[in-house]
């Protein structure tokens, strides 16, 4: 099956006098455009979750599979936007961006190329020059989504890249990540802690609840992020009485999980 397909996933790890289970039969398909956006409480696995796709753990019952193919271990096609932008600081921003071409051994004008044009995606034209400290906070997350671009990957992984970033910036930051997705038409499987962040980008928001970690809900064809592409007007979104709605539904429900197991 084509697209990104996670089957009966479980992930233990061991501890002192025994194992704890941090996933527990986790079941998602993703294909074509998905913006897929994972939400919970601390400790419901959703960054697990994340590192099993990347490839950076492994499973330890089912899989996961990209296009049919299964994943053992991290690769261009997986392309990851961590927390903190993980940027080298020794690196002007155009070879920050073009680092994996590097690895890659992509010649020195095609990447340069390439990290240009990904730069330019972002809207960050004109600083490839620049060292990264001279940025912004929410430049260097843009920087460090190009870098995850630049690859072309199947899917793109967001462990909660805007966490760090004030309420404007990210704000910002949530429009130019869609303007993005709407140029790329990438898969995204995006992680935050944020409901109203999860409404405005999610086409599908997945609910995760702890002990073990596992899927309690998929809210599916959400509009939200689409209404934002054709309107141009985030505030005006949020403030929908069905944005307020659904905010209040998912809140509720993320509540009663956390009240089962504190």
């Amino acid at each position: 099956m084509s697209g990104l397909d996670i089957r009966h996933l479980t992930v233990r790890y061991a501890i002192k006098g025994g194992q704890r289970c941090a996933l527990s039969d986790v079941n998602l398909h993703m294909q074509g455009d998905d913006f897929v956006v994972a939400l919970g409480a601390s400790g419901c696995g959703k960054t697990t979750l994340l590192n099993c796709i990347a490839g950076f753990l492994p499973a330890s019952d089912g899989a996961v599979l990209l296009d049919g193919v299964p994943v053992h271990a991290p690769g261009p096609e997986r392309g990851v936007v961590f927390q903190k932008h993980a940027l080298m600081p020794w690196l002007n921003v155009r070879d920050n961006v073009a680092l994996p071409l590097l690895l890659r051994g992509v010649p020195t004008a095609q990447r340069h190329q390439l990290a240009q044009d990904k730069l330019a995606l972002l809207g960050l034209e004109g600083v490839g020059d620049r060292a990264i400290w001279e940025l912004s906070g929410g430049m260097q997350q843009r920087v460090g989504i190009a870098r995850a671009l630049a690859s072309d990957p199947a899917v793109l992984l967001m462990d909660e890249p805007l966490g760090a970033l004030d309420a404007f910036t990210r704000e910002q930051v949530q429009e130019t990540l869609l303007h993005t997705w709407a140029r790329t038409r990438k898969m995204v499987f995006f992680i935050t802690h944020s409901v109203e962040e999860a409404l405005f980008l999610a086409t599908r928001l997945v609910v995760m609840s702890p002990s073990p970690g596992r899927i309690v809900r998929v809210f599916e064809d959400l509009p939200f992020s689409k209404l934002f592409l054709a309107e141009g007007d985030a505030r005006k979104v949020k403030s929908l009485p069905q944005f307020i709605a659904l905010r209040e539904e998912v809140l509720s429900l993320i509540h009663q999980r956390e009240a089962l197991y504190a």
